[in-house]
C-alpha cells in the first residue's frame, strides 16, 4: 500500500454542472469545446482502427507470436478519465467503440453493449485512485507500480469486449486468441508506455489548476474497508479471469493430454497464489488503516486539547462556546457558563515550584471532570483560569455545580515530590440571556462575576449581577 501521506488531497474530478454554473465563459468554451473536439477525434480514430487493420497485429517475441491492437482513442480517453474525471473519458470511449462496431456491421444491440468495454476498464482505475492515497505524477516507486497494476486490471476488464466482437463476427474459438490478447495487451502497453508518461508530465499543471478552481470540482475521496475490499475483489477476479481464459484458449490448440493437465495444474496453483496475495493485501490495508486512524485521532486530539490538563484548549473552547450560544438562542433552552481561577496560584509556584503548580492544574482538571456531565465541556482557558459550559442548565443549577466544585477543590490534597498542599478557587457564573447580542457579552458577564468573587475575598462563587435578584 502507499505510504501514509496526510498532504495528498482527495480524488477530485471536474464537475460538468459546476463548470456550467460557476465557470467563466472562457473556461466553458475551452473545456467543453475541447472535449467535443476530442470526442469527434476519438470516433474518427476508432473507425480508422477498423479501416487500417490495427487489431490483433502479430509480433514475434522470444520465438513466440504475440498479438497487439493499436487503439489511439484509448490514450485520449484514459488521460481524460485520470485528469478530469470518469464521465469525461467514458463518454468519448463509449461513442468511439459503438461507432467502430456499427461501421464493422455489428448489430445495434450488441454494439451498445460492446461500447461499455473501455468505460468499464476506466472505472476500475478510478475506483483504485478513489480508494487509495496514490499520486498521479508517478514519481514514487509505489505510485508507479500501482498505476501499472491498475492498467493491467483495467485492460483485462475492457478486453471482455473481445468476446462480443468475436461472436458477432463469427470467429471460431482458435481465432479468439489474437483478438482478445491483442485487445488487453495493446491496452496495457498503451496505458503504461504512452498514457503514463503523458499523465505524469501533465499532472503538476492540472493539480495547480484544480487548487486554483475548487468551485468547479467535486471530491470523491473514499478510503474505507468496503471500497478496498471491492477493489481487491475486482483485481483478483480480473487476474483469475485472464488466467482461466488464456489457459482455455491455449488448451484448444494443444493436442497432448499431459501438457493440458500440466497447464491446468499450473493455473490452479496460480489461483491459490493470487487469492493469498489478495487476502494478504487486505490484511495489510486493515493494519495500515488502523495505524492511520490512530495517528489522525491523536493529531486531532492534540489540536483541540491542552497538553497539561487534557481539557479543551482555548481555541476549541471558543469554537464550542459560540456554537452552544447559537444553539441555545435557536432552541430557547437555557445554558450557563462557569469561569474559575485558582486563588493565589503564584504563591503555589513560588513556594512549591512550578512542577507542583502543574500538579495542581492537573488535579483541578480531574475535579472538574468528576463533577460535570458528558454533555458539558470544560477548557483550560488561560494559565490558571478554567471555563465550563453547561448546556440546558439554569443559573440555579450552574450555581449548585460551581459550589460543589469549589468545595471538592478545597477538600482535595495535592501531593507532589514529598510535599502536600491544598488550593482554593474563585468562580463566576452567568446564564445566557434572551436579549444577548453576542457570545462575547455572555463571556464578559461571567468574567465580571469571577472578578467580583476575587474582590470579595476569594474562595467563593459569584453570579452575574443582574441575575442575583432573579435567583434570590
Amino acid at each position: 500500500m502507499s505510504r501514509p501521506d496526510l498532504h495528498i488531497p482527495p480524488h477530485r474530478e471536474l464537475s460538468p454542472t459546476r463548470l456550467w454554473r460557476h465557470g467563466s465563459r472562457r473556461q466553458k468554451i475551452s473545456l467543453f469545446g475541447g472535449w467535443l473536439v476530442l470526442l469527434a477525434l476519438c470516433v474518427w480514430l476508432g473507425i480508422g482502427m477498423v479501416v487500417w487493420g490495427w487489431s490483433g497485429i502479430p509480433f514475434e517475441f522470444g520465438g513466440v507470436a504475440v498479438y497487439l491492437t493499436v487503439y489511439p482513442p484509448l490514450l485520449i480517453c484514459l488521460l481524460l478519465t485520470l485528469t478530469l474525471g470518469w464521465w469525461w473519458g467514458a463518454i468519448p470511449a463509449y461513442c468511439a467503440t459503438v461507432s467502430l462496431a456499427l461501421y464493422s456491421g455489428m448489430p445495434l444491440p450488441w454494439a451498445l453493449l460492446f461500447g461499455l468495454a473501455n468505460p468499464l476498464g476506466f472505472m476500475v482505475m478510478v475506483i483504485g485512485y478513489r480508494a487509495t492515497a496514490m499520486r498521479r505524477d508517478l514519481r514514487g516507486v509505489a505510485d508507479l507500480l500501482f498505476y501499472v497494476q491498475q492498467s493491467f486490471v483495467a485492460a483485462v476488464f475492457s478486453s471482455s469486449g473481445a468476446m462480443i466482437w468475436s461472436y458477432t463476427n463469427g470467429y471460431d474459438r482458435t481465432a479468439l486468441l489474437p483478438v482478445w490478447q491483442g485487445w488487453w495487451l495493446g491496452a496495457f502497453v498503451q496505458s503504461v508506455v504512452l498514457a503514463g508518461p503523458v499523465m505524469a508530465a501533465l499532472w503538476p499543471r492540472i493539480r495547480r489548476w484544480q487548487d486554483a478552481h475548487p468551485q468547479l470540482l467535486r471530491d470523491n475521496h473514499i478510503r474505507s474497508r468496503k471500497t478496498l475490499l471491492g477493489m481487491l475483489a475486482s483485481v483478483t477476479l480480473g487476474v483469475l479471469t485472464y488466467g482461466y481464459a488464456t489457459t482455455g484458449l491455449a488448451d484448444a490448440q494443444v493436442n497432448l493430454d499431459a501438457l493440458r493437465q500440466t497447464m491446468w495444474i499450473f493455473y490452479w496453483v496460480f489461483v491459490v497464489i493470487v487469492l493469498f496475495i489478495a487476502f494478504f493485501g487486505y490484511q495489510l490495508f486493515l493494519h495500515w488503516q488502523k495505524t492511520q486512524d490512530a495517528l489522525l485521532a491523536e493529531v486531532q486530539k492534540l489540536a483541540i486539547t491542552d497538553g497539561l490538563t487534557g481539557l479543551l484548549n482555548r481555541r476549541e473552547a471558543d469554537r464550542r462556546l459560540a456554537a452552544e450560544w447559537q444553539r441555545t438562542l435557536r432552541s430557547g433552552h437555557s445554558a450557563s457558563m462557569v469561569l474559575l481561577d485558582i486563588d493565589h496560584f503564584k504563591q503555589i509556584n513560588d513556594q512549591y515550584g512550578h512542577p507542583a503548580g502543574d500538579a495542581a492544574l492537573r488535579r483541578l482538571a480531574g475535579v472538574i471532570l468528576s463533577v460535570t456531565r458528558t454533555v458539558d465541556f470544560a477548557a483550560r482557558y488561560g494559565g490558571e483560569e478554567f471555563l465550563i459550559v453547561l448546556p440546558d442548565t439554569s443559573l440555579r443549577g450552574a450555581h449548585a455545580l460551581a459550589e460543589r466544585l469549589r468545595e471538592e477543590v478545597e477538600a482535595s490534597v495535592i501531593k507532589h515530590d514529598g510535599v502536600s498542599f491544598q488550593m482554593r478557587v474563585s468562580l463566576g457564573v452567568a446564564a445566557v440571556r434572551d436579549d444577548e447580542t453576542s457570545c462575547e457579552r455572555w463571556f464578559s458577564r461571567t468574567d465580571q462575576a469571577l472578578y467580583r468573587a476575587k474582590q470579595g475575598g476569594r474562595n467563593r462563587t459569584e453570579l452575574d449581577q443582574p441575575a442575583v435578584e432573579k435567583l434570590a
